[in-house]
């Protein structure tokens, strides 16, 4: 199994502050969680810097003194010649660790084999988890937008780094296809539609069915009644009225069958599709349980509820006075539907900021319901995504579309292309704009930590250079450009033959350090639910390599033994870019 350095040297920093408390007559603790590892703020001072600090009061000893015991008992454990050797100094108040440059080096090139499964940067910290990530949840009267794109990716991500960690994940999306918001785009077709098609309009078959709901905003303008029709239609539709069903199947499918050509296009899958009309009864039954268990009551006009005052939710209705169910009710069946059918560890729901409150409800009614998993349900919020033009608005059709924006994105890479008379270069323009596109909305999304509102600058997002999706694919194909001329066929001799000693100067060991960080990248990413962690560390990675590209040549290196180390540096680095981009769905390209 793969360890950090840096895991390693905290552990035996643990290990040393163990034996100074029990040297004094002190109960061991958990040392390991309480040691805290830095990076000293320059490159003379070491690789890690570790502070003595927390441990004065409990040794009544100054940092300084602390340090330098610790230092002794690292000396005089047996077995320090262990991977990752190097030489620890007292600094003051910290023990500071000075990596051997080499055997770093020679333990990155063995780890980092792309021929070897797993292994380098996949820590294991999920193994035998299951984990359910739901995602996405679109309406079925409009096409997916750009709030969709950053719920999508959020998602998406978040599958691909915690399956990196050894969990078994499983997507799982549910399509909102009932309510009184899809008979409204229904209402509108059967009034305007005089029997057009996605086919005989030339349209997407989602944005056909978008432009009804839109179209339905005006009719109510004209139409003081347009809304009682809408409920009208509901109600029809929950009797099971022949036509109204028919015109629901038919328009439900246009905005599925639209939806999931969008998904393809941006690399999203999932593994179950659940869908509302047939969910929504569930839970009915689970209230009347939790009303005879007395976990809920029922309110002097019939409603049953539940007082959450202790949780500072306060109280809330769980079926209406009339015995109908809410959307709660739905939410609370269809969890305890989904672990019948996958019996998940936890499972994330990946919905906006302004449901907080809904879901932390929906937990606790859970948990009093005693469903044990329940503890280990959470909500990956996030926040409000717009453009410059300001906030959309999906009645006024002022949403952007996400095939529109992808195909906007598209066009620009593709004139960038055309501006630098690069397409016979990459083969095929249309191809490659495509993905340049896809790469810079998902960095671009996944960029800010998911919690925070934020604003999407198409024209920023394209950008080849600073902190943007493409500037990490052009990275990716000037490694991958390199590494032809070098005609580097058998990787595995490279790193073979490579003399690690060779890669001593500051701009390649900041490369193998970066690369070292790959693997608790992915760990902390998985364990905060955030993936701008990873994205940061890909920028981070990708000015650490520009730096030892311009710093140190590689192909013309004087020296064939380094020229040959510098190319095994550079493909261990490819390997990790381009692993790393998958995991937040950026497409990697090996020419741009």
């Amino acid at each position: 199994m793969f360890v950090h350095y840096k895991e390693l040297w905290k552990q035996r920093i643990a290990d040393a502050i163990n034996a100074l408390l029990a040297e004094n007559g002190l109960p061991e603790t958990a040392a390991a969680s309480s040691v805290v590892a830095e990076i000293p703020p320059q490159s003379g001072m070491g690789d890690l810097g570790f502070p003595m600090f927390a441990y004065a009061k409990l040794l009544r000893k100054a940092p300084p003194q602390i340090a330098q015991a610790a230092l002794e008992k690292l000396a005089a454990f047996s077995g320090g010649a262990t991977a990752f050797p190097g030489a620890a100094k007292v600094m003051g108040p910290y023990v500071n660790v000075f990596l051997d440059r080499a055997e770093t080096v020679r333990e990155l090139l063995k780890e980092s084999d792309p021929e070897e499964k797993g292994g380098f940067g996949k820590p294991d910290t999920l193994k035998g988890a299951r984990i359910m990530l739901e995602f996405s949840s679109p309406n079925t009267n409009k096409p997916l937008h750009l709030g969709h794109l950053r719920n999508d990716i959020l998602g998406e991500s978040m599958s691909r780094i915690l399956a990196a960690c050894g969990a078994d994940v499983r997507k799982v999306c549910i399509i909102n296809d009932r309510g009184v918001h899809i008979c409204k785009s229904m209402l509108a077709y059967q009034t305007y539609g005089e029997g057009k098609t996605p086919e005989s309009e030339r349209v997407k078959s989602d944005h056909f069915v978008g432009k009804w709901y839109v179209q339905f905003n005006q009719m109510s303008k004209e139409d003081p009644g347009a809304e009682e029709k809408a409920q009208d239609m509901l109600r029809k539709w929950e009797a099971g009225d022949e036509e109204v069903t028919a015109l629901w199947k038919k328009m439900n499918e246009w905005a599925v069958t639209g939806m999931k050509e969008t998904y393809k296009r941006t690399g999203v899958s999932f593994d179950a599709y659940y869908f509302e009309s047939k969910t929504y009864l569930l839970g009915k039954d689970e209230i009347a349980r939790g009303l005879e268990k007395g976990v809920f009551y029922k309110a002097d006009d019939g409603a049953v509820m539940i007082d959450l005052s202790a949780e500072g939710l306060g109280e809330k209705a769980l079926l209406r006075k009339d015995g109908t169910s809410i959307y709660i009710t739905q939410d609370i069946g269809t969890a305890i539907f989904r672990h019948e059918d996958w019996a998940f560890d936890r499972l994330i729901y990946v919905v906006g900021s302004e449901q907080q409150r809904h879901f932390k409800t929906l937990f606790s009614i859970l948990d009093k319901l005693g469903y044990e998993w329940a503890k280990n349900l959470c909500h990956l919020s996030y926040g409000m995504v717009n453009l410059p033009e300001g906030k959309m608005k999906s009645r006024e059709g002022t949403v952007v579309d996400a095939d529109d924006l992808l195909d906007s994105l598209k066009e620009m890479a593709l004139q960038e292309i055309k501006e630098k008379e690069r397409e016979e270069t990459v083969g095929n323009p249309d191809e490659i704009a495509e993905k340049v596109a896809l790469g810079a909305l998902h960095y671009y999304l996944l960029q800010v930590s998911a919690a925070k509102d934020m604003l999407f600058n198409p024209k920023e997002s394209l950008s080849f250079n600073g902190n943007t999706g493409p500037y990490l694919q052009y990275m990716g194909a000037r490694i991958s450009s390199m590494l032809r001329k070098a005609a580097l066929k058998d990787g595995a001799a490279a790193r073979a033959a490579a003399r690690p000693e060779m890669l001593s100067g500051d701009a390649e060991w900041e490369v193998v350090k970066t690369l070292f960080d790959y693997n608790s990248a992915i760990a902390a990413a998985a364990e905060k639910m955030d993936s701008s962690l990873l994205a940061a560390y890909l920028y981070s990675l990708s000015k650490a390599f520009s730096r030892f590209y311009h710093d140190c040549p590689i192909l013309n290196a004087d020296n064939p033994d380094l020229a040959t180390a510098r190319l095994a540096l550079s493909e261990a680095a490819l390997f990790v870019l381009k692993d790393a981009l998958n995991l937040v769905g950026i497409p990697f390209l090996d020419v741009m």
